[in-house]
């Protein structure tokens, strides 16, 4: 099964002053299927929602010329707004964000929204009142992604409120929808000391993705694959238990002093050596 998995590439492996062309032909190149598109909370990734026709149908125009898709999205924009913030404003904000997401994934293709699990910011407390929020939204968001067939996923992230699949299936049992299901990072599962094995296999019948990157305890960026303490060959045994067959996104950042074709090419074949053992 794991022989020949369907591997995609977190947009931000490589430098932002890269042209689309040139981002997805060296993913290509590197051995990757498609791309995982970013909007994060940066202002000029959340401009793309603001896209008009021409700007979208020139991204999809190059996009079938590299025969690179945009499969996934990692819309991470909702720690700067997140939708059960006790700030009203940053609460409006998150969920237009949310439906502007939605239409541009509809727009491009797009089959599967990330969304990171935090329900307010980070100088907020977690409260049931802002979990309650976080649910109501969520359920809003869902009507619309179910409407124009677009899969909303929430990746276990680095906070309480979202740290496990155990507390991220709450919402996708109470909201019981073909179209929010889950996106586990197991680099993230890691670093906040979460059984990977057992928490993969209570999220098993809704994972739909699964972001990989290794990490250490408390760090969930920019460890080096290799240089973590993440178990990649016992995660894919249990994925591959539990006969796991979507995409696998290999999450890495862009290195200033290195040259980064090396590092994104290398991390799929150190990756895919790992997966080939389980």
């Amino acid at each position: 099964m794991y022989n020949n998995p369907f591997f995609g590439l977190y947009e931000k492996a490589l430098p932002k002053h890269l042209k689309w062309e040139d981002r997805l032909l060296l993913a290509r190149k590197a051995g990757y299927n498609f791309m995982e598109i970013s909007i994060d909370e940066s202002d000029e990734r959340l401009e793309r929602l603001q896209w008009d026709k021409i700007k979208k149908r020139k991204l999809r125009e190059i996009i079938e010329d590299t025969e690179m898709p945009l499969l996934t999205m990692c819309l991470s924009a909702h720690r700067r707004f997140p939708i059960g913030s006790s700030f009203p404003e940053a609460r409006r904000k998150g969920m237009e964000i949310m439906e502007t997401a939605i239409w541009f994934a509809f727009h491009m293709g797009i089959r599967i929204i990330q969304i990171a699990g935090y329900d307010v910011l980070m100088e907020e407390t977690s409260t049931h009142e802002s979990r309650e929020k976080f649910g109501k939204n969520l359920m809003k968001s869902v009507k619309l992604a179910s409407s124009l067939g677009v899969t909303l996923a929430i990746e276990n992230v680095d906070v309480d409120f979202g740290n496990s699949i155990d507390k991220i299936m709450y919402y996708v049992n109470a909201i019981k929808s073909p179209w929010l299901q889950i996106y586990p990072d197991i680099g993230n599962l890691t670093a906040m000391k979460q059984n990977v094995s057992q928490q993969l296999i209570i999220g098993q019948n809704h994972i739909v993705a699964i972001h990989v990157k290794d990490t250490i305890e408390g760090v969930v960026r920019r460890v080096p694959f290799g240089e973590g303490i993440v178990d990649f060959v016992s995660a894919f045994k249990i994925l591959k238990n539990i006969c796991f067959h979507g995409p696998f996104i290999i999450e890495m950042w862009a290195n200033d002093k290195k040259d980064n074709f090396d590092l994104v090419k290398h991390a799929k074949e150190w990756v895919s050596e790992k997966a080939e053992r389980a």
